[in-house]
């Protein structure tokens, strides 16, 4: 029987190892995966990347919009009511991007709330600046069958600054912008941190889920490290509901990528 997931290493993560982002994608493909995905290839050339996808017929299936100035501190300009015009720019950049590697899907990432502010304070502000944001981008995605996603980011671990942290957050702004091309994309690591609960969680939210992603929760290493997340429980519960996307392994492995990656090896060789 085939195993009913399909994964996808996150290079951005997995395979240090090497340096280059076309070196990464070849180790993945050497371990034995056939899709992986990046935070931001823009450092790369699209061409040489397609080169090595082409090689071993892999599919590039996530990146993220472009973060802004890191310098600054930013993580994403979706909800900064200041960068409108930096987002659309980036929004673009991802677009031609995607077009060029083949990538269907897009995080549209929402950012940072601006040092210096409060977060009650500017709440509504950003949150009415990134339902336009995202409006805006699902009118530009749908013309290129591009599927955008946003992903709530935990502020108890990860990064305190960070505007959409909860999955209830973001189903409540999805609904706002009704689009059937925007989904939500379930970074488990996150929603467990944030609010647990995860059975009914992913039940509720199921049709809008567009791309998962794993790690064990809380130190973000392999699936079958100890810790708060039964993923067995969780692979089952994703094939019952009928998840057909693909899972992204973003995770910080404990030691070599390859040695880390049993837990996939019994996915694959299981079912």
């Amino acid at each position: 029987m085939p195993c009913p997931h399909r994964f996808a290493a996150n290079v951005s993560w997995l395979f240090s190892e090497v340096d280059s982002l076309p070196q990464r994608v070849d180790a993945a493909a050497c371990a034995g995966f056939q899709a992986v995905e990046v935070a931001w290839p823009y450092d790369t050339e699209a061409t040489e990347l397609n080169k090595v996808l082409e090689k071993y017929g892999m599919e590039l299936v996530l990146i993220n919009t472009p973060p802004g100035n890191k310098e600054r501190g930013e993580l994403g300009l979706g909800a900064d009511p200041k960068q409108w015009a930096e987002f659309r720019r980036g929004l673009d950049q991802a677009v031609r991007y995607a077009k060029a590697v083949h990538c269907k899907r897009i995080h549209l990432m929402a950012g940072r709330v601006p040092t210096g502010l409060d977060r009650t304070t500017v709440a509504m502000e950003m949150e009415a600046t990134f339902i336009e944001n995202l409006k805006y981008a699902a009118d530009v995605l749908s013309k290129e069958g591009i599927m955008g996603l946003i992903e709530p980011i935990n502020t108890r671990i990860t990064d305190p600054r960070y505007f959409l942290n909860t999955p209830h957050q973001a189903v409540k702004i999805l609904q706002q912008v009704d689009r059937p091309n925007l989904k939500l994309q379930l970074d488990l690591f996150h929603w467990q941190i944030m609010d647990g609960n995860l059975t009914q969680n992913i039940t509720n939210y199921f049709p809008l889920i567009g791309h998962v992603q794993v790690a064990q929760v809380p130190n973000r290493n392999e699936p079958d490290t100890p810790g708060e997340i039964n993923y067995s429980y969780i692979f089952k519960l994703l094939e019952t509901l009928g998840y057909q996307g693909y899972i992204g392994c973003e995770y910080t492995p404990k030691g070599n990528t390859i040695d880390g990656l049993g837990w996939l090896r019994t996915q694959w060789t299981e079912h």
